[in-house]
């Protein structure tokens, strides 16, 4: 039994593998498309968010308070959901835009934090994660439909690195599983 988990494992690390160095190669060289599909994607999901929450907001035993939020929700969603899968390029950049904005704030509350850390505080760290935040956001909001495709770009390149990582290791349990089926030596 072992031997046949172990020989499926490889086989699987290796296919992961493949598919995610062949995302990553298709992200970074295409990163408009894999923004848009992504935010295509998203767009798709907060449209089923919306239907879950209506159908959740009028089931029977939902109090009046709840329902309420759980409709406003499902409008957000909604329309959320129709810019994102009618207008994917503005969502794209709307959300990168808005991306870094969050860092902006982040990178500021890191200042702070570092300097009203005690003395065991990393301090340096801090103040390196907030410059990092801070300059990230505002590259941002500065060009957010760069800062989009370099998100995708990212990713992609995230991507292919895991996927050489699981095929590296489906060669290497692969190898381990060969040297299973050899017979042991006989002295």
């Amino acid at each position: 039994m072992p031997r046949d988990w172990l020989n499926l494992s490889w086989k699987l690390l290796l296919a992961r593998g493949a598919i995610a160095v062949l995302f990553g190669i298709a992200a970074m060289a295409w990163p408009l498309d894999t923004a848009l599909a992504l935010v295509l994607l998203w767009g798709f999901w907060a449209l089923f968010d919306s239907a879950g929450s209506f159908v959740q907001a009028f089931e029977r035993g939902t109090p009046a308070a709840a329902r309420l939020l759980l409709v406003v929700m499902g409008l957000v969603a909604l329309v959320a959901a129709f810019l994102a899968i009618f207008s994917p390029a503005l969502t794209a950049v709307t959300l990168t835009w808005i991306l870094g904005i969050w860092l902006i704030v982040r990178g500021v509350f890191e200042v702070v934090a570092a300097l009203v850390a005690s003395g065991t505080a990393p301090r340096g760290l801090l103040l390196a994660s907030a410059a990092v935040d801070v300059l990230l956001g505002i590259l941002f909001v500065a060009n957010p439909g760069r800062g989009a495709l370099g998100i995708a770009f990212v990713l992609g390149l995230v991507a292919f690195v895991w996927g050489v990582i699981f095929l590296v290791m489906g060669f290497a349990m692969r190898r381990r599983v060969g040297a299973l089926d050899q017979p042991a030596p006989t002295l």
